[in-house]
């Protein structure tokens, strides 16, 4: 095993673990807000995005393309949860996407009013959409703790740190 391969897993190890405090405190921004605004929304997307970000990226490209040579064991059970992972993020961004819709549309991120109910204003399917929303990003969290779990094991297995 090269030197290098141990150098670049490490930095994607620290990556993906700098990652989960982003995505824990980007949700906590939104659940401690007693208004959703602009500003708490765009403020919220970028410890989201950023820790989308630091485990995305060594995904792409570090992870997928040495799976072929991989997969196997630990690796196999890495990538499904990881895959898991993103399709419940997937799942979670078809809410998202339509709460956003109606929000904007009523103006309620720049003029927020206490009186308006998300429920009202996105007609009979806004329940169904902010479900979709808490199932996708619990079962996110999940699937990240469970694959970040195995990645962690495969880690240490793997380079005998």
């Amino acid at each position: 095993m090269a030197l290098g391969d141990v150098a670049i897993a490490t930095v994607v190890l620290l990556a993906v673990t700098a990652s989960f405090p982003l995505l824990l405190y980007g949700a906590w921004i939104v659940i401690d807000a007693e208004e959703v605004t602009w500003d708490v929304l765009t403020h919220h997307l970028k410890y989201i995005l950023s820790g989308l970000a630091l485990t995305t990226i060594p995904m792409l490209v570090w992870m997928i393309p040495r799976l072929p040579e991989q997969l196997g064991g630990f690796s196999a059970l890495h990538a499904i949860l990881g895959l898991q992972a993103y399709a419940m993020l997937a799942f979670a961004l078809t809410g998202i996407v339509r709460i956003f819709r109606a929000k904007r549309e009523h103006d309620l991120y720049h003029d927020y009013d206490e009186q308006v109910l998300l429920d009202e204003i996105g007609g009979e399917h806004m329940r169904h959409w902010r479900w979709r929303l808490r199932i996708g990003v619990f079962g996110y969290i999940v699937m990240w703790i469970l694959a970040y779990v195995v990645g962690v094991v495969r880690y240490l297995t793997r380079y005998h740190i």
